[in-house]
């Protein structure tokens, strides 16, 4: 309700996002930005004072509150809890490119929480995508419910913190 409030538009916002080998999905999340907010620039990297997003749509970020709708997406199979974080079609490329073998990460179902995330590892530099690479198969590889576990309280802890901080 605060997203129509704050902003014309639609609630939910959907994207492109790359799944499980390699397979494109539609991911759901609640609209966080200004209507055709990548209409001139085309598709960026969201900064942090990205002047695209909305008033309600920082809170929703901060809290995360933003990726509840993915739920729907794992309900649906293209995602699970816990995996990779899916990337773009239009940065996959790029991502390749500079890290050989990044989409190897692909070969699970992507998650809407992970190592990498957990471990703070978002940046779009390159020491950063290569960190992700290795923390992501890294999970791939030691998958089972007690690293499961742990990344969930480190979720928890990090959405904690967020929120507070």
């Amino acid at each position: 309700m605060l997203i129509k409030l704050n902003s014309p538009g639609p609630i939910f916002y959907s994207q492109k996002r790359v799944g499980q080998n390699n397979r494109i999905f539609n991911m759901y999340k609640f609209r966080t930005m200004y209507i055709d907010a990548e209409k001139e620039t085309g598709p960026v990297w969201s900064s942090k004072d990205d002047p695209r997003v909305t008033r309600v749509g920082r809170w929703l970020r901060k809290t995360y509150i933003d990726e509840l709708p993915q739920c729907i997406n794992i309900f649906c199979g293209d995602m699970s809890l816990i995996g990779p974080r899916p990337e773009r079609p239009e940065f996959m490329g790029e991502f390749e490119r500079l890290v050989p073998g990044f989409s190897s990460r692909n070969a699970v179902r992507p998650g809407i929480t992970g190592l990498a995330q957990v471990s703070r590892l978002y940046k779009m530099v390159l020491p950063d995508i290569r960190n992700k690479l290795i923390y992501d198969l890294f999970y791939i590889r030691k998958q089972c419910c007690v690293l499961d576990v742990k990344i969930i309280f480190r979720t928890i802890k990090f959405w904690m913190s967020s929120c507070v901080g």
